[in-house]
């Protein structure tokens, strides 16, 4: 048991922004196709965050793309993940925003949050 918690705390990513549901990221994914390996940029909105910084930790970032609603879930500490970057901050009340999945159009636009 003690080799699994010491194999999770190495394979964790400290150089990962801190960012919570209602907050719009691009996430630069590294992609294999064939021998060749890119990077495809994800950018969308954080609905939840799955078990905080822990090592299985994932978020689910949602998008639309010519006018279809594509979810994609990450693992947080995944190798797969290039880079996160936090595009803007936005002001929501509830960790989990899932209802976000019915709205359209401005209805979906979520306020920006402001620091003093």
């Amino acid at each position: 048991m003690q080799t699994i918690q010491q194999l999770e705390k190495e394979m964790m990513r400290l150089d990962l922004p801190d960012f919570a549901a209602g907050d719009t990221v691009t996430v630069n994914v590294k992609i294999k196709e064939g021998e060749k390996e890119r990077i495809q940029a994800f950018k969308g909105v954080v609905i939840s965050k799955h078990k905080g910084r822990l090592a299985n930790a994932t978020f689910t970032v949602r998008k639309v793309s010519y006018g279809v609603g594509v979810e994609r879930i990450f693992p947080l500490h995944s190798p797969i993940i290039d880079k996160i970057e936090v595009v803007s901050r936005g002001r929501v009340r509830q960790s989990k925003i899932y209802y976000l999945r019915k709205l359209k159009g401005k209805a979906a636009r979520i306020k920006e949050r402001r620091f003093r």
